[in-house]
């Protein structure tokens, strides 16, 4: 009789911990974004034209290359030409390159490259989330090197941080 009691309550306790985990639903986001997909479906990125003094022309495809992509590999947002929900505009408004440090012969020995962007954000569901906002970063590269040997890498990199920071202020709400 005791055999058949401990059976019972174990087959009751199997029969709850299935139903409470086919129940329950946790859902994690590892992209960081906060986008209701009820309310918010399109994102419309225009063009990032180089406004700066200096103008180094593949700056503004890699930039926009890597603004478009980020959207679309983490959120589910369609990419639309025109009347997006949320809109992102703006152009490179600075391309800067300074001396960091001097060595000791009175010579720069490193260099600090910046870059910022203007945007200008809409969001057609709650404009009190619109913004327009500079967003900058910068690197630093050796003084012995040429500029356009680094170019590209560095443009790279101060682009992905530069979009991140656009994600994060846009659809992460950090």
């Amino acid at each position: 009789m005791e055999l058949k009691n401990k059976t019972w309550w174990r087959l009751l306790l199997a029969g709850c911990l299935c139903t409470l985990l086919c129940t329950c639903r946790i859902e994690y986001k590892f992209n960081g974004s906060n986008i209701d997909y009820t309310k918010v479906k399109t994102i419309q990125i225009d063009n990032f034209p180089i406004r700066s003094a200096y103008v180094w022309t593949p700056m503004q495809s890699i930039f926009q290359n890597r603004l478009t992509d980020i959207f679309a590999s983490q959120t589910k947002l369609k990419q639309v030409k025109r009347n997006g929900d949320l809109q992102l505009s703006g152009e490179i408004t600075a391309f800067d390159q300074f001396n960091k440090s001097i060595s000791a012969d009175g010579y720069s020995s490193q260099v600090q490259l910046k870059m910022t962007v203007n945007v200008r954000f809409v969001n057609n569901q709650n404009h009190d989330e619109d913004f327009e906002r500079q967003f900058s970063a910068t690197t630093e590269y050796e003084a012995n090197l040429q500029l356009t040997a680094v170019q590209e890498e560095l443009v790279t990199q101060m682009s992905k941080d530069i979009t991140d920071q656009i994600f994060n202020a846009t659809v992460a709400n950090w």
